[in-house]
């Protein structure tokens, strides 16, 4: 599955970087995370609830950042393993362009799932990925917009 996509984000470029590198942040944005931990600066574990279609699993998995170049760009590239539901593996380039006093984030994503997951169907885990894509980018933008 490949996704791409833009959120414009009322805040300059400097905050937006550091919100997406804060565990925090990340953890109130991401839809079903339960928890996130920062291992080092460019490693985190997760735990994340997420319903696709029928099947319903809790992912523990690992994030790493790399091709940093702050306050620009990164890679995110991850893997999740979610018990008899499968797992999900992928990654994401981002990055931030400066657009005034505002950043727009621009993003592509590549993710691969497996097991009961793969069997749903295309169709139905592409539109429940741009849901919760969708659904982090709101609550993250709010964030960042909302801090002081």
């Amino acid at each position: 599955m490949d996704m791409t996509g833009e959120y414009r984000i009322e805040a300059p470029r400097d905050k937006v970087w550091a919100a997406l590198n804060d565990p925090e942040v990340l953890k109130e944005s991401i839809p079903g995370c339960e928890e996130l931990t920062k291992e080092s600066d460019t490693a985190f574990s997760a735990k994340v609830k997420a319903k696709v279609g029928p099947v319903s699993a809790k992912f523990a998995g690992r994030v790493e950042l790399t091709d940093m170049n702050p306050p620009e760009s990164y890679r995110i590239s991850g893997e999740g393993q979610g018990g008899v539901a499968g797992f999900a593996k992928g990654g994401a380039n981002v990055r931030l362009e400066e657009d005034g006093a505002a950043t727009v984030l621009h993003y592509e994503v590549q993710a691969n799932v497996g097991g009961k997951l793969a069997q749903i169907g295309s169709r139905l885990i592409d539109s429940t990925a741009k849901k919760m894509a969708g659904q982090f980018f709101e609550k993250f933008t709010q964030t960042v917009e909302g801090q002081g």
